[in-house]
């Protein structure tokens, strides 16, 4: 095996170690039950690890990962997972949290082509027609590419509030909001930029999907 393989086997068992000399208990306690309120979705990038950006411990945040957190509505592994977070587990909050200088986003501006990502991308490819005169007014390069890595993480929300998963949820009353975060990498703090939702009047802009339950 190499280093850097039993390295990860050492850093587990000081891991543990480090909890037990804290609590006993601990993963007894962490065994039987989890209750987070949170889902996270976020990029799969591996600088913005979930749990650390907002110091939440184990069992505290059910996480969804994929590359640009995208929510496509024929992705059934992300459907899964929201549907057991929203459902099962009764979390009351979802954010979508990107991230600037976002690879994936980053790919979807240009045409160079890098495998079958092409094809997931091709979803933002998709938002980036919708504000293309808005977003080519930007002159500086890198406001450009921050600013679609704001509106892709915009348009994910809207596309997470008009699931029929979450507005089933509003039907029944149940307590739900979600929510845009953007992370910065340079500086390891996450800015809300001010979009959520938490009922159907929200999506009043975009009434064509809202669906009648009763």
């Amino acid at each position: 095996m190499s280093e850097f393989y039993n390295k990860l086997i050492e850093n587990n068992k000081k891991w543990v170690e480090s909890k037990l000399a804290i609590d006993l208990d601990y993963f007894n306690k962490l065994k039987n039950v989890q209750t987070p309120p949170l889902l996270w979705i976020g990029c799969s990038d591996s600088r913005v690890p979930a749990n650390e950006v907002i110091g939440a411990q184990p069992g505290e945040v059910f996480v969804h990962r994929n590359i640009a957190n995208m929510v496509i509505h024929s992705d059934m592994n992300m459907l899964s997972v929201l549907d057991y977070s929203i459902n099962i587990l009764k979390v009351k909050h979802v954010i979508v949290c990107g991230h600037y200088g976002c690879g994936g986003v980053k790919a979807a501006m240009g045409s160079s082509t890098i495998g079958i990502i092409d094809n997931w991308i091709r979803h933002i490819k998709d938002s980036y027609r919708f504000r293309k005169n808005e977003i080519e007014a930007i002159v500086d390069e890198k406001e450009k590419f921050d600013r679609f890595v704001e509106w892709n993480i915009k348009q994910q929300v809207l596309n997470l509030a008009i699931t029929s998963i979450v507005q089933e949820a509003w039907s029944k009353g149940q307590k739900l909001s979600v929510h845009g975060w953007v992370y910065g990498l340079d500086t390891g703090l996450v800015k809300d930029l001010g979009v959520t939702f938490s009922s159907h009047h929200d999506i009043k802009n975009s009434s064509i999907y809202k669906l009648n339950f009763n």
